[in-house]
């Protein structure tokens, strides 16, 4: 044990003393009685699981002491705050308000989660949406010229029998012409909107007929070939498609709740200020969002698209 564990448990102590009710003095369900007061066994587990991070069984008869000597120290700082009417304070009252409602909020997520368990079959459908849901990749070649004239004289040249390779080590602008006009694999966001559009229309061997403008000039595209990326293995990414399907039910849930309750929001751009500035809210207690999916890696973009 150490000190941080006590600054750690200030937060804490704040919560349960909010939630929790004391035993009688001298009941067998007591740790302790401070000022006449008892400390109830279930607040000082709870006490212990929050600062210690585990439970009191897996401490030592050292540690066990320490943790009480700590719970009642706080709590004679406690009566003496509220002897004092320091838990009336704004700032203090705000505190103890926000602790208490982010205790009660967990409790109740908890309890929906343990009700409404995350199943194989629902990991498996999502994962299997966002396998489909995944961009396809393009390979593509292209020239980049200065000017509309310059465009259709090339599609010209292409449609006579010209090599698209050789003409763009040639004509292209572009830094990508050494390597005959070849992008590499790419996905469409990866490009500027127009030359997307342009990919995407076209269809395995062809070029565009028609010269296509973006900010860098003017393209003629050739698509050489597409393909689906390749999705990493479930059981790679299971236990993120759990956390992502576990926080859209929650989600779900949150909305439904929401709905039930009759909420009335003021306009905080002209509600009068607050006496004292609100303390920082309690660590988020939403499900955290599963990272994206990987897919495979893509060439790096050419200079000018």
């Amino acid at each position: 044990m150490n000190n941080r564990y006590l600054i750690a448990g200030v937060a804490a102590l704040l919560t349960i003393s909010g939630c929790a009710k004391n035993s009688p003095p001298g009941s067998d369900s007591s740790v302790a009685t401070v000022n006449g007061k008892a400390i109830s066994k279930e607040v000082y587990e709870a006490y212990v699981t929050a600062v210690a991070r585990r439970p009191v069984a897996e401490l030592t008869a050292e540690q066990k002491t320490q943790v009480l000597d700590q719970l009642v120290a706080m709590q004679v700082a406690a009566e003496m705050a509220e002897k004092n009417a320091t838990d009336k304070k704004p700032e203090i009252a705000s505190q103890i308000a926000l602790a208490r409602m982010n205790v009660l909020s967990e409790s109740v997520i908890k309890k929906y989660m343990d009700e409404h368990p995350t199943t194989d079959a629902e990991i498996k459908a999502e994962y299997d949406t966002q396998v489909a849901a995944m961009p396809r990749q393009y390979h593509a070649r292209h020239v980049l010229v200065d000017s509309k004239a310059a465009a259709e004289s090339v599609i010209e040249r292409l449609k006579k029998g010209g090599d698209f390779a050789k003409i763009a080590e040639k004509e292209s602008s572009d830094g990508s012409k050494a390597q005959g006009g070849d992008l590499g694999w790419f996905a469409l966001s990866s490009m500027v909107p127009e030359f997307g559009k342009a990919v995407s229309s076209l269809e395995k061997g062809k070029f565009t007929e028609a010269p296509v403008q973006t900010q860098y000039g003017w393209h003629v595209i050739k698509l050489e070939d597409f393909r689906s990326p390749e999705a990493p293995a479930f059981e790679q990414v299971k236990d993120q498609v759990t956390q992502f399907v576990q926080r859209k039910k929650l989600q779900t849930y949150m909305q439904e709740l929401r709905k039930t309750a009759k909420v009335e929001k003021i306009n905080l751009e002209t509600a009068a200020p607050a006496a004292a500035a609100m303390p920082a809210p309690p660590a988020s207690t939403a499900m955290p969002t599963a990272p994206a999916m990987p897919s495979a890696p893509a060439a790096p973009p050419a200079e000018k698209k």
